[in-house]
């Protein structure tokens, strides 16, 4: 299949059933659970080797198809190979979409245009606690609530991998790899391929605030007793340590932002992180006013959507302690140097969350007055970042080659 467009889930599918048919004695389809709706969680195995590779597709539902689509690529790669007779004694598994009950609510939208407002029109990611790559905090792991996620930790507890890859994606941005072990050779690899693709690499990511860089895009978790490793400690990719794997968490923008990369001192930081954050107090609540505003026969029932609305608009507060000069406690840990990236990946952030908010409220209640704000916030978004589309079959390449680059390293 061409990387034109994104795919469907259901065209993620047929193509992985179509590579078992072209390569019958290397490839093959598998089931290991069921979605909370009901839907299959397929695996793609190509090989026969007795160590794993484990690649995970859509754990944010929002950022599931440029991950079908580089299984897809990953997994035609990998069979031509062991076709021709070249195997390294390896053995990877493709995870085809570990959430498609949300990867459905963002479909309509994966055919194009290709516009930051059409993104937004159909716009879907759920609450935390309903993402599955999340693990519970009182360390019932082998019990999880989601039963995506103890498919999940059920492979992982089979398969034992040596790598685990967990492939992600950004609306406004640049490419860049968190890892949870140091893998030397990632940042020269994974920055040769973006100078190539013409994608910036994210080199101060809000994601991976406090975490060390060996490199221009490549962030190294901490251990999980540190705070800094944050939501990490609690995850299916600290998960795959128990058994010496590493984990590969690989994010491509769909839109490049060149500030993303500029690594020179921001002129005035203390400013730009105080407006951020009084932005994002001041928009979420925004959202919150709308929703009080909207009759509760049009909001409807209870629904994931909903869920993660109110989830967003009551923790605004919370979203800037880390950076905001303004809500940081004396005597808090400094911030790292404050370079125009960093600054930057937090400003995307203090707009990005407020305009998530409204756009899935939108979704639930399509009143002029949301809308407005999804059409003016879109806008801003616009407005500040000069944001560029990265064609689809580029930000399939990248992280494709991201995958490749620590697996290669790690095998070295």
């Amino acid at each position: 299949m061409t990387t034109e467009c994104y795919p469907t889930t259901a065209e993620i599918t047929d193509a992985a059933r179509s590579l078992t048919l072209r390569y019958p004695g290397v490839c093959r389809l598998g089931e290991v659970g069921r979605s909370r709706a009901g839907r299959p969680l397929l695996v793609l195995t190509v090989g026969q080797g007795l160590r794993n590779v484990l690649v995970v597709a859509g754990p944010h539902a929002n950022e599931a198809a440029v991950g079908g689509a580089t299984v897809l690529r990953l997994a035609a790669q990998i069979a031509a190979a062991r076709e021709r007779g070249e195997d390294d004694g390896s053995c990877w598994h493709f995870l085809l979409c570990i959430d498609p009950d949300g990867a459905a609510l963002n479909e309509p939208w994966l055919q194009g245009p290709y516009s930051l407002r059409g993104h937004y029109e159909h716009f879907f990611r759920p609450c935390a606690a309903e993402q599955p790559e999340w693990l519970p905090h009182d360390g019932a792991v082998r019990c999880p609530a989601l039963p995506e996620t103890r498919a999940l930790v059920g492979l992982l507890d089979g398969l034992r991998p040596v790598l685990q890859c967990s492939l992600h994606g950004i609306d406004v941005g640049g490419s860049f790899v968190q890892l949870t072990s140091d893998v030397p050779g990632v940042p020269e690899r994974i920055g040769k391929s973006a100078a190539e693709l013409d994608i910036p690499l994210e080199s101060g990511s809000s994601d991976a605030f406090q975490w060390p860089s060996p490199g221009p895009g490549v962030y190294v978790m901490p251990p999980a007793s540190d705070p800094a490793a944050g939501d990490g400690a609690h995850s299916t990719w600290a998960h795959a340590q128990r058994y010496d794997g590493v984990t590969a968490v690989v994010e491509v923008p769909m839109w490049a932002c060149e500030r993303s990369a500029d690594t020179t001192p921001h002129p005035d930081p203390d400013h730009a992180l105080r407006t951020a954050g009084a932005a994002l107090r001041r928009d979420l609540p925004t959202v919150a006013r709308a929703m009080e505003r909207i009759a509760p026969e049009l909001i409807g029932a209870d629904t994931p959507m909903l869920r993660t609305v109110r989830e967003l608009v009551g923790i605004g507060p919370q979203l800037s302690a880390e950076w905001d000069p303004a809500l940081r406690p004396p005597g808090a840990a400094p911030l790292p140097p404050m370079t125009t990236a960093r600054v930057t990946s937090i400003e995307v952030y203090a707009q990005r969350i407020p305009l998530r908010a409204a756009a899935m409220l939108r979704r639930i209640a399509d009143l002029p007055c949301v809308t407005q704000l999804v059409d003016e916030w879109c806008a801003a978004y616009e407005r500040a970042y000069h944001p560029r589309w990265v064609p689809v079959a580029d930000q399939v390449e990248q992280q494709a080659r991201s995958v490749m680059a620590v697996y290669e390293e790690l095998s070295a």
